[in-house]
């Protein structure tokens, strides 16, 4: 497995991948000398940025079926797990993972999947996409899971901070068991004036999913003007997360096109309504605009 890490950089950004599921591992802010990724702590999560494909979270039992035959894959899918080939690395990175036998064993589908990281500005695009090379129509999700520090100004706390999403966004909560199976849906009631108050608590009974929650949300400091923007469009569902039950330093943002297995089923590939699905020769683009504020 590969851990070579590629760097892009401008006035404003210094943005680190790595080949390793072409994971972002920095993402830091040159004018306030800051690093505002989350850099990763096994106290509370390894991870800084992981990137989602095929599957989104869990599967009961960790399998699913497609055409009568179960499949077994780990959480997330495999792409965090793969070493990507980096096929772009000047004004732009990207990263590419083809399938092939290992990927064929746990997803029958001829696929391309590529991250591709830009600077724009104080802004870092993030763009997934993905092509179907297979004869059959393919079924999948997509996301992203950046953590972020919080934390991310001197001398403030994590109950400093904010979401916002801004007035008259009315987001919809996917219910989840203990376990983290999709149960339901619901009106969400955490917002006030279109702002969701950070407090470790929130994540004590793990990820907060939203739907219909706008097509951004800002992480914001009571105490200054600093700021981290995710522009997500029209991606379906947002997680909010942080090590439930502790006070880990940071927050995940993270865009979903699809949802996890709902509680005790096994999933059918082709009939899980919130997947994403192409036909021979298409491919879908989603980009994610990551803006910083002073």
């Amino acid at each position: 497995m590969g851990n070579q890490k590629f760097t892009l950089e401008n006035e404003c950004l210094r943005v680190v991948a790595s080949d390793k599921g072409g994971e972002l591992q920095s993402v830091y802010d040159k004018q306030a000398q800051r690093e505002l990724l989350w850099q990763g702590d096994a106290r509370y999560w390894g991870d800084k940025a992981p990137n989602l494909f095929p599957y989104i979270a869990r599967l009961t039992n960790g399998i699913y079926t497609y055409q009568g035959k179960e499949y077994q894959m780990k959480i997330h899918g495999f792409v965090m797990y793969s070493s990507l080939e980096c096929t772009e690395n000047g004004e732009e990175l990207c990263f590419e993972l083809k399938s092939d036998e290992a990927t064929r064993a746990q997803y029958p589908f001829e696929f391309v999947y590529r991250i591709k990281y830009r600077i724009d500005g104080a802004s870092l695009l993030i763009t997934y996409e993905v092509g179907n090379r297979d004869s059959k129509k393919m079924y999948f999700g997509v996301g992203a899971h950046p953590g972020f520090q919080v934390p991310f100004v001197p001398e403030t706390e994590f109950e400093d901070y904010c979401l916002e999403f801004g007035e008259g966004v009315s987001p919809s909560k996917i219910l989840f068991s203990e376990d983290c199976f999709v149960t339901g849906i619901e009106l969400f009631d955490g917002l006030e004036d279109g702002k969701l108050a950070l407090k470790h608590s929130l994540f004590d009974e793990d990820a907060i999913v939203l739907e219909n929650m706008g097509e951004k949300v800002t992480l914001k400091c009571k105490k200054a003007s600093a700021s981290i923007c995710v522009e997500y469009g029209d991606i379906a569902y947002l997680g909010l997360w942080h090590c439930p039950r502790t006070k880990a330093p940071y927050v995940c943002i993270e865009p979903w096109t699809s949802l996890p297995s709902r509680k005790g089923i096994v999933e059918d590939l082709e009939k899980q309504e919130n997947l994403l699905s192409l036909m021979p020769g298409e491919t879908c683009s989603k980009t994610i605009r990551i803006t910083i504020t002073e």
